[in-house]
């Protein structure tokens, strides 16, 4: 039996952000393990804290959704930090350093809990033959989009920006035509509802894993794609808070800050369930740093 957490990850209020399973102590446990679980947690992603490979890193993390293993996602990495300090791992710095599949990551813990956005693997304008994909998936015509790009830092996204928040939330996508797209979309609320809301963007995130369609309740790596690509673009400040999931009944708060060289992602991470879970693996005391 392995320890078990479940996060509660860019929501402090209960069951309004987005679960994240957390195996601890999973050094043990094989690949086929690991996609057996996550299939079963049915989460759009599960975790599994494990010793680093990188003597420069605090811990390593594997990532998995219930279609296979990525090498980074946004909320995964704040929810696996929560539950790794929260499990009694003292990291050497000021800031944690999660090792993925994407390289070092790091997570600061104040003023919030929040990771450093890892540069984008692809940018740039999108092909049009994947450019008409996307638009018949959104269900959309030309005309509705301000702008579109590739904001590629792991899972493979494409961002769209539509421009106002209520055109985001009018979004009624063909699920039959999204096949295997992973697309985020972003617009602004006025000053006032800004002000009332706490957010200044509305995000979605919609995605095809090669069995389902899904709409993602509150993703940290589109947002911090969509970050990157609209501030360096002049087209968001350099500060501001995404909101997502309202369309299915979640209320995120993203939120994302330029400083220098650096975007980090921030957001709120509470622990819903604890326990263990029957998996096979010993349980290295891994808490403190790397192994050498």
């Amino acid at each position: 039996m392995l320890p078990f957490r479940q996060v509660d990850v860019f929501s402090a209020e209960p069951w309004l952000g987005n679960p994240l399973a957390v195996v601890h102590d999973a050094d043990g446990v094989s690949d086929e393990e690991m996609a057996r679980f996550a299939r079963w947690t049915n989460l759009s992603e599960t975790t599994f804290l494990c010793a680093p490979t990188d003597a420069r890193a605090d811990y390593r993390v594997r990532i998995w959704t219930p279609a296979g293993e990525l090498p980074f996602a946004g909320h995964p990495t704040l929810g696996s930090a929560h539950a790794w300090l929260e499990a009694g791992g003292v990291p050497r710095g000021d800031v944690l350093v999660q090792e993925c599949g994407a390289g070092l990551v790091e997570v600061r813990r104040a003023p919030r809990l929040g990771f450093a956005a890892p540069p984008l693997r692809r940018s740039g304008p999108v092909e049009d033959d994947l450019r008409a994909r996307v638009l018949a998936g959104l269900a959309l015509d030309e005309a509705a989009v301000r702008d579109m790009a590739w904001i590629d830092n792991g899972p493979g996204w494409v961002g769209v920006d539509l421009g106002t928040a209520r055109a985001v939330l009018d979004v009624v996508p063909d699920v039959a035509a999204f096949t295997d797209l992973k697309v985020t979309v972003l617009g602004r609320w006025e000053a006032g509802e800004a002000a009332d809301l706490g957010a200044d963007v509305e995000v979605r995130a919609f995605f095809a894993d090669g069995r389902d369609f899904v709409e993602d309740p509150v993703t940290g790596s589109a947002n911090a794609g969509l970050a990157q690509w609209l501030m360096a673009a002049g087209a968001l400040p350099g500060s501001y808070t995404a909101r997502q999931g309202s369309a299915i009944g979640r209320e995120g708060r993203v939120g994302l800050q330029s400083e220098g060289e650096r975007l980090w992602v921030s957001g709120d991470a509470v622990t819903r369930i604890t326990g263990e879970v029957d998996l096979p693996g010993p349980s290295p005391a891994y808490g403190t740093g790397p192994v050498s």
